[in-house]
């Protein structure tokens, strides 16, 4: 994956110098009324993106940022390199051509997506794009697609530590300002209760299947064999089981160097659940409370979420 890697650094490194120039009001966009980072999106590369055409074999991860999407698609990837060597394939998952794209689908340039066309069989993509900016051709084709969800109080303290170790995002002088911005939806990809709204509705579609973080942390092994079955992935326990050993948090910590640069211990800064305990006051708790009711409660990612177990104090 050293490509891969190289790619990756390459764009935020770039990203990073680039925001250190921005004042905050020019670090984000807005396009079809969700905000982006400036230094990586573009609204031509969000027109360009119309025109995807995804396959049924694809390999899609979709997460809200800060769900763990980083650490799920470096499983992923080893998930597909490791069929991919079983099977005598050097062109597939493994490819330098495949490693050296960032893997995320909406951030690049507008070429991007022609040079995706020429990418073998599997590609591993990553989005953190709700199902309507997705390319039609991706429910269309019926790829298929993992779908991380993480709940919501880890993902706000997650979010704000990281807005704040980033120049390409707006830095919070206080939690309560992050927490009012968070609550608003005034967040680089939007609103995460808008995101999950929208990917409930298709919670039941055949192509789509739910993990949540909480869940991987609980039980990784049974997490990497789950997702190894839904993209029929035929592995040996054997190599399931280093899959696992691999995408420790501990691992991908350590290899964060070498697998993202300068950025890598921003990325992996703790990895907890109920790390919002440090954070959030009592007013703020009973606020996500009332908008998690609201909104997701009953629902079918609502409920897989555990709000209960997780976020409550």
């Amino acid at each position: 994956m050293a490509q891969h890697s190289k790619k990756f650094i390459e764009v935020l490194d770039k990203a990073m110098a680039e925001g250190e120039k921005m004042t905050r009001e020019e670090k984000l966009f807005t396009y079809k009324g969700i905000a982006y980072p400036t230094t990586v999106c573009s609204p031509e590369i969000f027109k360009a993106l119309e025109s995807f055409k995804a396959r049924s074999d694809d390999v899609i991860l979709a997460g809200y940022p800060k769900s763990g999407t980083n650490w799920v698609g470096h499983i992923l990837t080893d998930l597909v390199t490791t069929t991919a060597k079983n099977d005598g394939d050097e062109t597939n998952g493994s490819n330098d051509e495949q490693q050296g794209e960032f893997p995320y689908l909406e951030i690049g340039d507008v070429d991007k997506y022609q040079r995706m066309e020429k990418m073998p069989s599997r590609r591993v993509i990553f989005t953190h794009l709700i199902p309507p900016n997705l390319p039609v051709s991706v429910f269309k084709n019926k790829a298929k697609v993992l779908l991380l969800i993480r709940n919501p109080k880890d993902v706000a303290t997650s979010f704000y530590h990281f807005s704040n170790s980033l120049s390409p995002l707006p830095s919070y002088e206080t939690f309560d300002e992050f927490f009012t911005a968070f609550m608003t939806g005034q967040m680089p990809w939007g609103s995460y209760f808008d995101y999950i709204f929208e990917w409930n509705k298709h919670a039941a579609d055949e192509n789509v299947m739910t993990i949540t973080y909480e869940e991987l942390k609980e039980n990784r092994a049974s997490g990497v064999k789950r997702i190894a079955e839904f993209f029929d992935l035929p592995l040996t326990e054997e190599e399931i089981q280093g899959v696992v050993k691999r995408s420790s948090f501990q691992a991908m910590k350590d290899n964060s160097q070498e697998s993202h640069g300068a950025f890598g211990q921003t990325l992996f800064r703790k990895g907890d659940v109920s790390d919002w305990k440090n954070l959030f006051n009592e007013d703020q708790n009973q606020e996500m409370d009332k908008t998690f009711e609201e909104r997701l409660a009953g629902s079918q990612l609502g409920a897989k979420l555990k709000y209960d177990t997780y976020c409550k104090a």
